[in-house]
Formats: C-alpha cells, sequence, structure tokens
C-alpha cells in the first residue's frame, strides 16, 4: 500500500476517534463539527434515524432526554483497532468494534461487542462523517 493511501486512511479513522473523543466529552457543537451536510445517524434509539444538516446534535439530544428518561448518564464510548478502513476517492468507510460504559440508576453498565459503522466524505480537504451506524453489543450490568 502507498504511504499517500496510508496516511489518507488514518486520517479518515483520525476523523471518527475525533467524533468519539466529542461525544466523550458531551460536546455536542463538536459532535455536529466532525458531520458533513446533510448527515445521516442509525442507531438503536428511537426514532432510530436522524438525517438533515442538524443531526449530530438532534441525536445528542435524544440521547440526553432518553438518558433522563431512563436514569442513564455517563456515557463513554472506545473504539478498538478498525477491522476496514477504505479510502475511494473522497469517500472512507471505517468500522470499528465499539464499547461504551454508562451508569443506569447508578450500577455501571458495560455494553461490549458493539461496532460502530461509519461512511465518510472529504469536506473541503477534511473527513466528515457522512453517516454512522452503531450496532449494540451486550450489556452487563456490574
Amino acid at each position: 500500500m502507498s504511504d499517500h493511501l496510508t496516511q489518507l486512511k488514518d486520517d479518515a479513522v483520525a476523523a471518527v476517534g475525533r467524533y468519539i473523543d466529542a461525544f466523550n466529552r458531551a460536546d455536542a457543537e463538536a459532535m455536529g463539527d466532525c458531520f458533513a451536510v446533510p448527515g445521516t445517524i442509525l442507531d438503536g434509539m428511537a426514532p432510530h434515524l436522524w438525517h438533515g444538516p442538524t443531526a449530530a446534535k438532534d441525536w445528542y439530544r435524544d440521547v440526553l432526554v432518553e438518558g433522563e428518561h431512563l436514569g442513564a448518564n455517563g456515557y463513554h464510548v472506545s473504539l478498538g483497532a478498525p477491522l476496514h478502513a477504505d479510502v475511494t476517492g473522497d469517500a472512507a468507510y471505517v468500522v470499528s468494534p465499539a464499547t461504551m460504559t454508562f451508569k443506569l440508576k447508578g450500577q455501571q453498565v458495560t455494553q461490549s461487542g458493539a461496532w460502530f459503522t461509519t461512511a465518510l466524505t472529504k469536506v473541503a480537504g477534511t473527513w466528515r462523517i457522512s453517516a454512522w451506524a452503531w450496532a449494540k453489543g451486550q450489556a452487563v450490568i456490574e
């Protein structure tokens, strides 16, 4: 693989990492900055689909509302090494194993075996997430 292609893949993976870092900091503005416009999110939480120019912010708003309703907070996601990091021109596809931890009514929950799948596009020379999907793993209350 050429050094240029390796760098493109690394940059796409880093863009996904920036989004996850923003999520872990509860920074909805930074999450939105990581997205292409329009963007799309497919998640296990109802209404399951968010699309449009503010998809990332809308999704995070709904996460907080559902979290308050269920008594969940303290969300943190960690990603493993990507299973796929494919780049074709200005499009990229990154799939990573994921683990999410959070508190549910004060009890620690670990959701392992999840997958975070992203499609990215280059916008003004910077990778932005066009869409992501979260496939839930197994949740264990500790």
